[in-house]
């Protein structure tokens, strides 16, 4: 029979959730959060890319602070997160490959018999994570780890060429053409004098939700969410992570997936609607709530509305208060907001396009019209602009209503995103500049999932914002494709295209946009707020790691048949996908940050 003493221990092996204080983890308190008695409101950042740091050469002892001393790059990261004041870091935990890597992390094999195999190993598996959570911990930092990724994808998806349609391995990149600019997505760069397009070409792989489709054989997107064996596995991998951190503190919840909707790198099928990724939402939630007693769950949408759609969860939307407040508490009150349709939505629209277009025509007055009694009318020949509907941020055309989602009993709390550069949140208002524009649908975007998050009484964090600059341009890819479409068209703010406008923002444009967001996010009410994504240098990049895979360039601009070449020890820089602002702004992004999680000060 087992004593006491170790029974405590292989429970703490195991993840056995044992008697503990529930204070010290992080609950819900009407829309914000409290830990340990006190509010807990925070400035986040992105960090996917945290667990293919390594630089642990001797990680796979069993000495628990030799370990920690040699996760140099893990601890360097989540220091200099920790001096700016940021407070909570949203990463990847999940890894999952078609077939096993020679060289970097991975946790799970994907087969395609429709098996999948977990990685144990101390070094290159699932005991990574231990060591991210144990730095963080160090540097009072809390981790909301994300189970799964609603894209994957790959070389042939956006290539023509045959012979590249089966790449699956990310570190055997041999007998192929693959152009300059290919990538899949994550990367750690080298920091050396490289081109956009060159850099590109250094890649470690993440698959997701399509991963497990293509594994077991699917045809459509959302077989991730509705074919019993996929998600059988799935959930298999989701009970084995949760039993094992079921008694971290610094766990912030489990978020389900990143931006999960129906379209992703394989097409969805015609069926699939917002009920189908609605009711994947509450039976993962219940199945981790059922695992685990001590942590939040949490939707990781990217906060799509669908007003008018059916609920599969009727909302339970906040009661006003009964007994008559006090002076204080009128002032300080919210204004439980109408509820959301398609008829508010497109009457807030035409009053706001009204209020832009007379402040327009007050600085500058048209060439022609009529003028009566100071106003301009115009002629009867001007045409007026035609409804365009709500648009497909709240017609549930992605197939995610959020609204919904956060009516889920298990959803602890809801998120969202902004990503102006790939998703359009309203039709774009012919008064306004195009970066007016941009800034001013961030606000009504964020200022919606505020009053949602009123509404329903439940926290509602922003998980995710980001804005491309003309210098970071050239490095951009979109989240759902491997090509930088810009990386051979642009430098900085000039365009290499003839009459074609440079894309993205000026930098001054950037910090004016995250400095009226965040501001905006805090008025809002919003329990936290997270960008996207942090930056790093400094970092050791090599073969030990499999961080840096850099197939040589040949003169015309294609990798060669043999060439994958290694700079062992060499320093390097984390990914940049457009977002990131290692060299791009540094200071001032971080500045900005920083002075928003100033705000957030926790009560006493």
């Amino acid at each position: 029979m087992l004593s006491l003493a170790a029974f405590l221990v292989l429970s703490a092996a195991w993840g056995v959730a044992s008697a503990v204080d529930k204070s010290n983890f992080v609950s819900t308190n009407g829309t914000g959060f409290s830990v340990n008695g006190s509010e807990f409101r925070f400035i986040g950042t992105n960090v996917y890319w945290l667990q293919a740091l390594d630089n642990d050469e001797a990680s796979h002892t069993k000495d628990h602070e030799l370990r920690l001393s040699k996760a140099q790059d893990i601890d360097n990261v989540l220091g200099n997160i920790s001096l700016a004041n940021i407070t909570v870091v949203r990463t990847w935990a999940f890894n999952d490959v078609p077939q096993v890597p020679e060289n970097g992390t991975w946790f799970q094999v994907l087969n395609n018999n429709g098996t999948a195999t977990l990685n144990m190993n101390e070094t290159t598996g699932l005991p990574k994570l231990d060591r991210i959570f144990d730095m963080a911990a160090k540097h009072n930092i809390t981790i909301l780890p994300v189970l799964t990724n609603n894209y994957n994808p790959i070389a042939g998806d956006n290539l023509t060429d045959p012979d590249v349609l089966g790449l699956g391995r990310r570190d055997v990149l041999t007998g192929n053409a693959l152009p300059r600019n290919y990538l899949v997505r994550c990367f750690l760069t080298p920091m050396i004098s490289l081109s956009p397009s060159r850099r590109a070409t250094i890649s470690v792989e993440w698959q997701d939700a399509d991963a497990y489709v293509r594994a077991f054989n699917g045809t459509s997107h959302d077989e991730f969410y509705t074919n019993p064996d996929i998600i059988a596995a799935f959930e298999n991998y989701t009970v084995t992570l949760v039993k094992r951190y079921v008694n971290r503190t610094n766990l912030l919840a489990w978020e389900l997936a990143n931006d999960p909707r129906c379209n992703s790198s394989i097409a969805a099928s015609p069926s699939c609607n917002t009920t189908i990724i609605t009711l994947w939402h509450s039976r993962i939630a219940t199945l981790i709530n059922e695992t685990d007693p001590n942590h939040l769950v949490s939707a990781g949408t990217a906060g799509f509305f669908c007003a008018d759609c059916p609920k599969s969860f009727p909302p339970h939307t906040v009661p006003p208060p009964q007994t008559s407040p006090t002076p204080d508490q009128r002032r300080n009150a919210k204004t439980m907001p109408k509820p959301l349709t398609n008829k508010r939505i497109l009457a807030e629209r035409k009053e706001s396009r009204k209020k832009n277009r007379a402040l327009k025509m007050k600085k500058s007055p048209p060439a022609e019209g009529v003028r009566v009694r100071g106003r301009w009318i115009a002629t009867p020949t001007r045409r007026q602009e035609e409804d365009q509907g709500v648009g497909s941020a709240f017609d549930g055309s992605t197939g995610v209503d959020s609204e919904d989602i956060l009516s889920i009993p298990q959803i602890g709390f809801s998120s969202f995103q902004l990503f102006p550069d790939q998703n359009q949140y309203a039709p774009n208002d012919p008064s306004l500049s195009a970066f007016n524009n941009t800034l001013e649908a961030g606000l009504n975007w964020i200022i919606a999932h505020g009053e949602s998050a009123t509404m329903f009484g439940k926290p509602i964090v922003l998980s995710g914002f980001g804005l491309v600059t003309q210098n970071a341009a050239p490095f951009f890819v979109p989240f759902n494709t491997t090509i930088a479409p810009f990386a051979n068209s642009q430098v900085g703010n000039i365009s290499l295209d003839p009459g074609v406008l440079p894309f993205g923002v000026t930098d001054a444009q950037q910090d004016d946009a995250y400095s009226q967001w965040l501001q905006q996010g805090i008025l809002s009410g919003l329990a936290g707020i997270i960008q996207y994504q942090w930056g790093q240098g400094n970092l050791t990049a090599g073969p030990a790691n499999a961080s840096i895979i850099a197939p040589s360039i040949s003169e015309n601009g294609v990798v060669s048949s043999n060439g994958v070449t290694t700079q062992p020890n060499s320093t390097g820089i984390s990914p940049q996908d457009g977002y990131s602002f290692a060299g791009q702004g540094e200071s001032t992004v971080q500045g900005t940050l920083s002075g928003a999680a100033n705000q957030f000060v926790p009560d006493s």
